[in-house]
């Protein structure tokens, strides 16, 4: 899975962090909401980063693919005849 959905959420995150920070001192009375949403996304991003880990598979070696998409690759036949 790529990150790109969770780089995108952290930088919006940031950007409504920022534009709190700007309406706080502005005394706007709605700031508050733009900083839960900053929150919000800052806590999106934080879980896009980690459901690769979260979701990684095992194959019959015990390695583990963090791509849950791609196909298991198939163990190496052993030779013990």
């Amino acid at each position: 899975m790529k990150l790109q959905k969770a780089v995108i959420a952290i930088i919006l995150g940031v950007l409504a962090l920022v534009a709190y920070l700007i309406m706080d001192a502005n005394e706007i009375s709605w700031s508050k909401y733009v900083l839960e949403a900053s929150g919000l996304f800052l806590m999106l991003g934080a879980f896009l980063f980690l459901y690769p880990i979260l979701f990684a598979r095992q194959d019959k070696e015990g390695c583990v693919e963090l791509d849950p998409e791609a196909p298991l690759s198939k163990a190496p036949e052993t030779a013990e005849e």
